[in-house]
């Protein structure tokens, strides 16, 4: 009753125990920050410190530009990441729509209105809005055969948060020119 306690071994396994280590010692401090110094090697003199860092800042965009080219998903964006908006990138890529020529038609009409003529006037700005709204239609039509997939692919409601916005801006953009660049051709299978 009042002698020793027995002791009891802990409920939790530590890493050795559980064979779930990190594989190596931890290096000591000085190790550390000499490490640290030699990768961060700053020159003395103001202006090759400003090029040296420019350069290390040119280097970063460069590995995250080609990174993102790639398709990996840690150098795109936060807007660009996560299954649902690479469902929408591919549901959209494998599409074939008319809002993508907006721009192209909405300068060709500014060009046209400065013809003095006026019939000619009259007809661009027919074609303009006969264009607009079989674009708004086709939209529409994309917007809702996108949403019934994911539907069906994402159960969780919070995963389908966004796309139908993702899914418009990323229409309206030329498809050479859309970033991160498309994965599947037009006609493609989205997964």
């Amino acid at each position: 009753m009042f002698g020793k306690k027995q002791e009891s071994k802990p409920a939790v396994p530590t890493a050795e125990e559980s064979g779930e280590g990190k594989g190596r010692p931890t290096p000591s401090r000085r190790d550390s920050q000499a490490a640290r110094k030699t990768r961060v090697k700053v020159p003395n003199n103001p202006k090759e410190a400003k090029k040296a860092s420019r350069e290390r800042a040119r280097l970063e965009r460069d590995r995250s530009r080609k990174g993102m080219m790639a398709g990996e998903e840690r150098y795109m964006q936060a807007r660009d990441q996560g299954p649902g908006k690479l469902f929408t990138r591919d549901f959209v890529d494998s599409r074939f729509s008319l809002a993508e020529y907006f721009i192209v038609v909405a300068i060709l009409v500014l060009i046209l209105g400065f013809v003095p003529v006026p019939s000619i006037q009259f007809w661009v700005t027919l074609g303009f809005f006969a264009f607009t709204a079989i674009m708004v239609i086709d939209v529409i039509i994309m917007v809702v055969l996108l949403n019934r997939a994911a539907t069906k692919t994402f159960d969780n409601p919070a995963d389908r948060k966004g796309l139908t916005l993702y899914a418009v801006l990323r229409v309206m953009q030329f498809r050479r020119l859309r970033l991160p660049p498309p994965r599947l051709k037009r006609g493609g299978i989205p997964k």
